[in-house]
């Protein structure tokens, strides 16, 4: 990576790897799902933005095209990421793709959909440029818990789908559908230091605090879907973890709550200040201002 490029501004529209905390781990995390499952593979990275993505992919894959609307984003990618040989970037439209069919055996589309009324021809375009055997990994995010829920509208979103509406618009080109959950997560996790032992075990506290159900019952931000014509390769996980050595979001939360209580603590002792002067005024001597009225 050419750490003499800028940095792309963070508008809102493209994530950058510049930022931080929850949007970091939920870009990140789609890409490193990804990267195991692109091995050896040609990749089209569709809607690449500033291309970090792409780079990530082309440490596993033999060749990834990155593409993207903006030749913004595209020059960035190009003089930042310029030192991965088996990488190129281009500018095209992801709902036009400009690659003859059956070019690619993986293409990856995150954060993309929601950004365009031509849902229907990307989606058509990416199983057209896939190989028969091909895999589409992509996301968008959970109108009910993103917007509706939250109360919240992204600017940059052009048509949010919910689950059944993304389901539904994938099966139409894919007859083999799998949809992830996403979501940041508070979690308490065990694992195994020696590497043994089998499967994975989830399980969460049920409403009342009465019992245990299995596996994860939170409801999901974002839906990532893996999409094939074949049926889905056996080395897809039932479910992916992620996480940076420096513990950022967790490490934010502590130092919040560190200056929330070094915060509560100065307001009780100016609280108890203002009450100490309020007890001392009440209590000032007024027998000499009486004693004056009298004479």
């Amino acid at each position: 990576m050419n750490e003499d490029t800028p940095p792309m501004a963070f508008t809102g529209e493209r994530f950058t790897p510049e930022c931080v905390r929850e949007i970091w781990y939920e870009h990140w995390h789609r890409y490193a799902f990804a990267a195991p499952l692109v091995a050896g593979k040609r990749v089209l990275d569709a809607a690449c933005g500033e291309g970090y993505g792409s780079n990530l992919l082309a440490g596993m894959a033999a060749e990834v095209v990155g593409l993207d609307i903006s030749a913004e984003a595209v020059g960035h990618a190009r003089s930042r990421y310029a030192d991965r040989k088996n990488l190129r970037f281009e500018v095209g439209d992801a709902s036009k793709l400009p690659f003859a069919d059956a070019t690619f055996d993986c293409v990856v589309s995150f954060e993309t959909l929601e950004h365009l009324a031509a849902q229907q021809e990307l989606v058509a375009g990416f199983q057209r440029v896939l190989k028969p055997d091909g895999l589409l990994l992509i996301s968008s995010p959970d109108k009910r818990n993103y917007s509706d829920i939250a109360g919240f509208r992204n600017e940059f979103h052009v048509r949010e789908l919910y689950r059944e509406e993304l389901q539904e618009l994938l099966l139409q080109h894919f007859p083999h559908v799998r949809l992830y959950a996403q979501k940041l997560l508070f979690q308490s996790a065990l694992w195994s230091l020696d590497g043994q032992g089998s499967g994975c075990r989830v399980s969460s506290l049920d409403a009342d605090g009465s019992g245990l159900v299995d596996g994860m019952t939170s409801a999901p931000l974002y839906y990532v879907a893996a999409c094939s014509r074949q049926p889905l390769a056996p080395e897809l996980p039932a479910i992916s973890w992620f996480a940076d050595r420096q513990e950022s979001v967790y490490s934010h939360y502590n130092g919040e709550v560190r200056k929330n209580m070094s915060s509560g603590t100065r307001i009780a002792e100016l609280e108890a200040e203002v009450q100490r002067l309020r007890d001392a005024s009440t209590r000032k001597p007024r027998t000499r201002w009486f004693g004056w009225l009298r004479r």
